[in-house]
């Protein structure tokens, strides 16, 4: 029989780490406001789902054309957003957001119970924006979460199901390219990394590496959250192109294969002991690295790691950036009215300075 040994250690993953961080800070401000909650979540509230919490009778109503600009800019933290409503909301989609449910979610719950959220996964897929806004549209969450604007497509297919749908960016994500340890280049330029995907450059020399043959990995472009192209210049891959299910496992593939190369959130890879990330740039005189300098080298992590370089996130100079944004469902029901507080508690000082501790930056 196998002795367990009650004194050992195990060590908590940051993911773990973010969950109990978030769970923590908000049972603090829970505290604080609990006695103006328990008054409003009287039993006749709770008879209708779509009810609102800290209402005003001048500012009941939802309008259709709901935008970012009438967001609730007045609020400064979770407790003073109003509109939200009471019950139970399903959402999901992007796994870039994975560390916005884990903290900030967790944060918006126990400051604002009224507001329960649950966490849907797709039946037959990965989590990601496309799922999530395809869900949205079958009516099976209230509001998604989405790494990647609109198609024309999801917005035609709600327009013929009688609502439309709204995007509100509440963060901006950057996307870092990576590479085993071993490969040395300066960095790549936009054009380079997309003839890379094209096929149109094979080995490394041709980018002022070494000669070896480029790996290039990739989730499909269907289910990922991650493109090296916008979507007025979309092109399909090249046939070479090994597609992988999750960031786990190309990072994996990366870290044991010279010539390999990857693309995602650069807040799930820079950090990374096992990777390189790259300097990326829109001229090949321009590159901007996605971490702070100096690089930590392999040999010094995990003591040190790589830090997000956010202050080229937010003033534009890294050429690899996204919005995410809350997908809302305008048909002046109760998934708009969740959808909307939702954002707009993201918008809030409070929120924007949690997404900040998740990874992300303020949208420009």
């Amino acid at each position: 029989m196998k002795t367990i040994d009650k004194n050992k250690r195990v060590p908590l993953n940051n993911d773990v780490i973010l969950l109990i961080k978030g769970l923590i800070v908000g049972k603090v401000l829970t505290l604080v406001v609990i006695g103006g909650v328990l008054w409003w979540l009287r039993p006749q509230l709770w008879k209708d789902s779509g009810t609102y919490s800290n209402q005003t009778p001048a500012n009941v109503g939802v309008t259709v054309s709901q935008t970012p600009a009438s967001a609730d800019v007045t609020a400064s933290n979770f407790q003073t957003v109003s509109n939200v409503p009471i019950g139970s909301f399903n959402y999901g989609g992007s796994a870039t957001w994975v560390p916005i449910r884990q903290l900030v979610d967790a944060q918006i719950e126990n400051a604002r119970p009224e507001l329960q959220l649950s966490y849907l996964n797709p039946a037959n897929s990965n989590p990601s924006s496309s799922s999530g806004i395809r869900m949205l549209l079958d009516g099976q969450l209230d509001f998604a979460q989405s790494s990647r604007p609109l198609t024309q497509s999801e917005k035609a297919i709600a327009r013929s199901r009688g609502f439309t749908l709204l995007q509100r960016p509440v963060a901006v994500d950057a996307i870092a390219v990576v590479v085993h340890p071993s490969l040395k280049l300066s960095g790549l330029t936009i054009d380079q990394l997309q003839q890379i995907y094209q096929g149109k450059i094979t080995n490394w020399s041709s980018v002022g590496g070494p000669n070896l043959a480029i790996k290039p990995l990739s989730q499909r472009p269907e289910d990922g959250d991650t493109v090296v192209f916008s979507p007025q210049k979309q092109q399909p891959f090249a046939p070479h192109v090994k597609y992988v299910s999750t960031t786990t496992q190309a990072l994996r593939q990366v870290s044991q294969t010279p010539g390999a190369l990857y693309y995602a959130s650069a807040r799930a890879v820079v950090g990374q002991c096992s990777v390189k990330p790259l300097p990326v740039g829109r001229t090949a005189d321009r590159f901007v690295a996605p971490y702070r300098q100096p690089l930590v080298t392999p040999q010094q992590c995990p003591a040190e790691r790589n830090q997000l370089n956010a202050e080229a996130f937010q003033n534009g100079s890294y050429p690899i950036t996204r919005n995410l944004y809350v997908i809302i469902k305008q048909n002046q029901g109760k998934e708009q009215r969740a959808g909307v507080a939702y954002a707009n508690l993201l918008q809030t000082a409070q929120g924007q300075s949690s997404l900040t501790e998740a990874g992300f930056v303020k949208p420009r």
